[in-house]
C-alpha cells in the first residue's frame, strides 16, 4: 500500500474530533475521510473521461450485462412491482409476511464505542446498547429480511442480530467489512472491502467467499442496482471513481472518474423510474446525476456542504439528501428534478445514514460528530428529537420497513 492510499485508509478508519476539524478549517486546509470527516474543497475540473475495468484511464464503454431472464430480469430476481417505480412496494406500512409483527426499533452503530444503540421510536429514547465488534460501521438488513448485520470492519465480523427477539447472534468472521449489499435474487452478499480495495461476493447466508474482485479503485463504500437487476453502480470515495458492475458476471465491466478534483462520492439510489442515478459527494457539496444504462458523465446539482446519505420518500415523490458538512437535508422533487426545501437542523449537527420510518412520517439521521441522532418530521422538516447515543454514530438502520427483500446498506427495499 502507498503511503498516500495508507493515509487516507487510515483518515477513513479514525472519526476526526470537532476540536481538530475546527483547527483544520480555519487553516484552510482540505479534510479527506470517509464517510469519515468532512470536507470543503470546491475546486472543478471537467472532460475526465469514463474508463474500462481493465487499466484505470483507458477509454472504454465495457460489455452488455449477461444474463438475463425471458423478461429481461436478473434470473431468479422478484420483478418491481411497477414498471416506473421501483419503490413501489415500499409504500407506507406495507410489510412483508417475514417483518409483520416485529417491534419497531432504531439500530445505531457507534464506531467509536463498539456498540449498537437500540432506539425506541414511540418513546425517542435508547433503551438498550449493545456491545459488538471493533468499528460497527453499518446495521444492514439481510436480503430475507430476518437478520440485521452489524458490519464491524475492523473487528474483521459480522455480528447477527435477530430483529424480531432483540438477541445477538455468534459473531461471523468476514473480513474488513465496510458495508454490505445483497444481489436482487438473494443469492449472494456483496462486501464492501474498502481497505482490501474489493467487492466480495459471499454466499448470502453461510457468508462464504465465492469470489473477490478487485476494485482498482480507493475506498469502495456504497451502491445501488438497477431496475431489471443486471448491474449495480459502486462508488469509491478516495478516488472519485464509479463503477459500473455486471451482477451475474461478478465482473466490473465499465469505470469512471467523477469530474470534479478531489470528489469522494458517498451515497448511491436510482430514482423510482431507474432514468437518473444519484450519487452524493461530501466534497463536491451536491449529488451527481447520470443515466445508469450508458454511464454518461455525471453533472453536479449542489445541495449543501458534505452532502451524504439518500433516501426516497415512501410515496417515491422526494429524496432527501443529508448535507452532513453543514447540518442540514436538501428535499429533491423526482418529477422535476429541482430542490424543492432545505431543513436545517437547529443548532446544527452531523447529519449522516439512517432512513425513513415505515409509515414516512420521519427521516432518521445519524449525527456522526456530535453522538446524537436526529428525528425530523418529514412534512415540514422540524425536528423532533435530539438523541444522545455513542460515540460516532454512523450507518443507522430503522426496522422492520417496507418492502419485499433487502437491497442492503442501511435498508434498500424493493
Amino acid at each position: 500500500m502507498s503511503a498516500s492510499r495508507a493515509s487516507r485508509t487510515l483518515s477513513r478508519r479514525r472519526l476526526i474530533p470537532l476540536s481538530a476539524l475546527a483547527a483544520l478549517s480555519a487553516a484552510g486546509l482540505l479534510l479527506a475521510s470517509a464517510c469519515g470527516s468532512p470536507g470543503t474543497a470546491n475546486h472543478a475540473r471537467t472532460g475526465a473521461p469514463a474508463v474500462a475495468a481493465g487499466a484505470p484511464g483507458s477509454p472504454s464503454v465495457g460489455p452488455p450485462a449477461t444474463p438475463v431472464s425471458a423478461d429481461g430480469y436478473l434470473p431468479g430476481m422478484p420483478p418491481p412491482l411497477s414498471p416506473t417505480d421501483v419503490y413501489a412496494a415500499d409504500r407506507p406500512n406495507q410489510f412483508s409476511p417475514v417483518v409483520r409483527g416485529m417491534p419497531a426499533r432504531v439500530y445505531v452503530p457507534n464506531t467509536l464505542s463498539d456498540t449498537v444503540s437500540v432506539i425506541d421510536p414511540a418513546s425517542y429514547k435508547v433503551i438498550e446498547t449493545l456491545q459488538v465488534g471493533h468499528q460497527p460501521q453499518h446495521v444492514v438488513p439481510s436480503w430475507d429480511l430476518k437478520t440485521l448485520w452489524v458490519n464491524n470492519d475492523l473487528g474483521n465480523s459480522l455480528t447477527p442480530i435477530d430483529p424480531a427477539t432483540g438477541r445477538q447472534g455468534t459473531p461471523v468472521a468476514v473480513h474488513d467489512p465496510y458495508n454490505l449489499y445483497f444481489t436482487p435474487d438473494g443469492k449472494y452478499a456483496i462486501v464492501m472491502a474498502s481497505a482490501d480495495q474489493a467487492l466480495v461476493f459471499r454466499d448470502a447466508h453461510t457468508m462464504q467467499v465465492v469470489k473477490s474482485v478487485p476494485a482498482q479503485c480507493e475506498g469502495v463504500n456504497h451502491a445501488d442496482f438497477s431496475p431489471d437487476g443486471r448491474y449495480f453502480i459502486v462508488s469509491c470515495e478516495f478516488s472519485g471513481d464509479l463503477l459500473k458492475v455486471d451482477t451475474a458476471k461478478m465482473q466490473i465491466i465499465a469505470r469512471q472518474k467523477i469530474p470534479f478534483a478531489g470528489s469522494m462520492p458517498q451515497d448511491v439510489k436510482i430514482s423510482p423510474d431507474g432514468k437518473v442515478w444519484y450519487v452524493a459527494d461530501m466534497m463536491a457539496n451536491g449529488v451527481w446525476e447520470l443515466n445508469g444504462d450508458t454511464f454518461s458523465t455525471p453533472t453536479l446539482l449542489k445541495t449543501g456542504a458534505g452532502a451524504h446519505g439518500l433516501y426516497v420518500s415512501r410515496d417515491s415523490k422526494y429524496l432527501y439528501i443529508s448535507n452532513r458538512g453543514e447540518g442540514s437535508v436538501s428535499v429533491l422533487d423526482f418529477a422535476t428534478g429541482a430542490l424543492v426545501h432545505k431543513w436545517q437542523i437547529p443548532g446544527g449537527g452531523s447529519p449522516d445514514m439512517g432512513g425513513v420510518s415505515a409509515d414516512g412520517t420521519v427521516l432518521w439521521l445519524s449525527g456522526r460528530y456530535n453522538s446524537e441522532v436526529y428525528a425530523l418530521s418529514t412534512r415540514d422538516g422540524h425536528l423532533i428529537a435530539r438523541i444522545p447515543v455513542g460515540a460516532g454514530p454512523h450507518g443507522l438502520c430503522v426496522y422492520p420497513q417496507p418492502g419485499r427483500y433487502s437491497l442492503g446498506h442501511t435498508g434498500i427495499f424493493r
